[in-house]
């Protein structure tokens, strides 16, 4: 008994029965322990979709491709600062948009997609994440898409649309019986790719605007709340001739026109009102809500992926500072733990080079 009493930690007096008990109660506490760990990993629910078998999709249609990005993985770093206007102190406390206040901003331009080395094309979703280091150690994450509307509306969708426009090999091109049985299961969907269809596509990532697309909160320091969609729109720029047959043509006229000048994108944050859908994003707000300017986004500097540099950020949506708060969207936590298995596989895997590792590809200084 001095063995069982020592492993328990029971005083010596203890009896056999109590000793019994306690030991029922340690074996209760680490099942229950256990059995959190098997839920999460749906291993108690073979139908229940998990972090983890979002990101087995995404390996299963894309292939694996060691140490890269689940989806997205073809990208370049950029780097610069976010200047406040004012006039979005007055919808959240947070000290990022103070009049004036200047924060520093790292981030990463991207396409849609888990190929690391495709060539790029015009029609591929665009994305472009940001970290904004605001003081006292507070984070904002963020990732936006040129696209004005998310295709699905729920987890179970997004995984049943990632099969569903799996490229076939003969033809590198999704199956049409495939898709059209997806939109008839998934109507909003539907609806969603006309509107994303229906897009100008620009020249490339320099002229794009990037939307939320998902539904946040801000918290006023009055401690009033509002739904919030935010978009950031681009000043005019100059646009680039890309080399015939650079297959990374997107990425090497970005980094050019850094080059020649920091780029600059106003950040268009719109007003929800009661009834607009803040749980659903394929659904587009009515286009006459209020919109406030709330500061603009100046990028300096492009790199190639590395260490030191965005490589390991993960953009996680729900790293969010005081002041601003998710919404009641089920795609951000799905997004959120998605992210995150994707950081753990990736970080214990070698790092193989990027496609975009050419030149260095600096910008202009702060």
């Amino acid at each position: 008994m001095t063995l069982l009493h020592d492993l328990t930690g029971a005083p010596p007096g203890m009896t056999g029965r109590a000793l019994l008990l306690r030991l029922s109660a340690i074996g209760a506490v680490l099942a229950g322990t256990a059995g959190t760990f098997a839920y999460a990993g749906g291993w108690l629910s073979p139908g229940l979709l998990t972090p983890a078998r979002i990101i087995d999709r995404f390996e299963q249609v894309n292939g694996p491709h060691p140490g890269f990005r689940r989806n997205h993985a073809k990208g370049m770093c950029v780097a610069g600062r976010f200047t406040g206007s004012g006039a979005g102190a007055r919808l959240s406390k947070a000290g990022v948009f103070a009049a004036g206040r200047v924060t520093p901003v790292e981030g990463r331009v991207a396409l849609a997609g888990g190929q690391p080395y495709a060539a790029d094309a015009a029609a591929t979703v665009r994305s472009l994440a940001l970290r904004f280091r605001l003081p006292d150690g507070e984070e904002w994450r963020t990732g936006m898409n040129n696209i004005p509307v998310f295709p699905v509306r729920t987890p179970e969708a997004f995984y049943a649309q990632l099969l569903a426009a799996r490229p076939d090999p003969a033809t590198g091109k999704p199956d049409p019986e495939r898709l059209k049985a997806f939109f008839a299961d998934h109507p909003e969907s539907a609806k969603a790719a006309a509107l994303i269809k229906a897009r100008t596509v620009t020249a490339g990532f320099a002229d794009s605007t990037y939307w939320s697309l998902n539904a946040f909160r801000f918290v006023a320091a009055d401690g009033g709340t509002r739904p919030v969609r935010w978009a950031l729109v681009p000043n005019p720029v100059p646009a680039v001739d890309a080399a015939p047959g650079d297959r990374n043509a997107l990425f090497d006229a970005f980094a050019a026109q850094l080059a020649q000048n920091p780029r600059h994108w106003h950040l268009i944050v719109t007003l929800g009102q009661a009834g607009d859908p803040t749980a659903d994003a394929t659904l587009p707000w009515p286009a006459d809500r209020a919109t406030v300017d709330v500061g603009t986004l100046t990028l300096t500097a492009a790199t190639p992926e590395a260490a030191s540099t965005c490589r390991d950020i993960n953009f996680d949506p729900l790293v969010l500072p005081d002041g601003i708060a998710p919404s009641d969207d089920p795609l951000l936590s799905a997004r959120s733990a998605a992210y995150a298995q994707s950081v753990t596989r990736r970080a214990g895997e070698t790092k193989t080079p990027s496609a975009l590792t050419g030149a260095a590809i600096h910008g202009a200084a702060l």
